[in-house]
């Protein structure tokens, strides 16, 4: 059985997958940009040539994002490698990754402004780019990572406009960007887009978490019941009908036992007893599941099953009754068919309010039904071979069950309890 997962070691896996998903995104989306600057050059190359003083900045810009492009398809490699040997993406290497992306585009700001008017380059299309990292940091799936990213824009945009404007004084003269308020106003809002960012990476990461608990949760039922419980049932336990934890409930108990076994199987290889056994429970189970009762346990030649828990259904006794009449059926139809020995069972049948829920350790727990219901079903199970019959049930079961016409053996003294009970045949 593979180790459980912690959510740490979930969380890490989602990061990384993420991380690899952005550069990606990232890579094709400045490819995007290298075609959108080539063809509005080519087609608006006089509208440039009149603004900016020489070209050259259009070509090194060209070869910054290529840089980028190739930096991050290297990164994204390495991260991708790291993620097959099982290893996270260091911390400082994240916020390095960060600041090294935010920096672009300052860095093709500073590089077109030497052959132009600065005014132009930090009012203009460069200073956007800003955003598609700010807004791709939230696949980050961290806050101080998004918020990290903010910063660094608003920082490096405002100390680019304060730079320009303290040239002399000239290089913003006649643009708002002259007055340190509007570009502080715009290091402001890439400030804000960067919490506005982090935000809704901490709910992407939130929601990786209850996904990762609600798949704990689909586990943890199923390893509880394992096969014992019905698809039904185990479908209405995962929409949250019911759960696991102890609680009282009413149920009805069947014990069923197959009789004479031991002399039955006492010339017999291990794996003809094994074979009959799996027919027999075979059956069972089938039964016993399509009539929304659990397997609690087995007992060498016989089980114990209970119905109305985990999940009640209102018609606890009468599934019951009509799983065990049909369970007596499919075992004379396996021993008539030469499938198995010919076999009869003995069944018992008792309700009443129990205690239900898991017992055992934190090393290992077992969905338990407990009670005194649960003993004197048992009990009724062993007089079938006193009275010669497959199914005997209680008055309470058959008071439940709406049962009519049912023989009554009559008032039965049971092992352990001091009045003797009402006791009917019900095959």
């Amino acid at each position: 059985m593979p180790p459980a997962v912690s959510f740490e070691d979930h969380l890490a896996r989602e990061i990384v997958a993420s991380e690899r998903l952005r550069m990606g995104a990232l890579a094709g989306l400045l490819a995007a940009l290298l075609v959108v600057i080539a063809v509005l050059f080519e087609v608006y190359q006089a509208d440039y040539q009149r603004h900016f003083a020489s070209p050259r900045g259009f070509y090194a810009s060209f070869i910054v994002i290529l840089c980028l492009i190739a930096y991050e398809l290297v990164v994204r490699h390495v991260v991708g490698r790291r993620a097959r040997e099982g290893k996270a993406i260091p911390e400082a290497l994240r916020y390095v990754n960060a600041f090294v992306e935010t920096s672009v585009p300052t860095l093709l700001m500073i590089l077109i402004a030497r052959h132009a008017n600065p005014a132009y380059v930090v009012q203009g299309a460069a200073v956007l780019i800003y955003g598609v990292f700010i807004v791709l940091s939230t696949m980050r799936l961290d806050f101080r990572l998004s918020a990290f990213t903010g910063m660094v824009a608003a920082i490096e945009y405002v100390a680019l406009c304060w730079h320009y404007a303290g040239t002399g004084g000239a290089a913003l003269a006649g643009t708002p960007l002259e007055s340190p308020p509007f570009y502080l106003a715009k290091g402001a809002m890439l400030l804000l887009a960067g919490l506005a960012a982090g935000f809704v990476a901490h709910q992407l990461k939130r929601r990786v978490g209850n996904a990762f608990r609600a798949q704990e949760e689909r586990e943890r039922i199923l390893g509880t019941f394992g096969q014992q419980v019905s698809p039904e049932i185990v479908e209405a336990l995962l929409q949250g009908a019911s759960g696991p934890e102890s609680r009282r409930a009413f149920v009805c108990v069947m014990f069923m036992d197959i009789r004479g076994f031991t002399p039955m199987v006492e010339q017999k290889s291990p794996e003809e007893i094994v074979a009959i056994q799996n027919a027999v429970f075979g059956a069972a189970i089938e039964v016993v599941n399509r009539h929304r009762g659990v397997i609690n346990q087995f007992l060498g030649d016989g089980f114990m099953a209970s119905f109305g828990a985990p999940l009640a259904t209102g018609q606890e006794c009468r599934d019951a009754v009509a799983a065990a009449r049909e369970l007596v059926g499919r075992v004379a139809a396996l021993s008539a068919a030469g499938t198995i020995p010919p076999t009869r069972i003995g069944i018992g049948l008792h309700c009443g309010e129990a205690v239900t829920g898991n017992v055992g350790s934190a090393a290992r727990k077992q969905y338990s039904i407990t009670g005194n219901v649960v003993i004197l079903a048992a009990r009724i199970e062993q007089l079938t071979k006193d009275h010669g019959a497959q199914i005997l049930a209680s008055a309470e079961v058959l008071a439940a069950a709406g049962e009519t016409g049912a023989a009554s053996i009559g008032p039965v003294a049971v092992k352990g309890r001091n009045e003797p009970i009402e006791l009917f045949r019900l095959d």
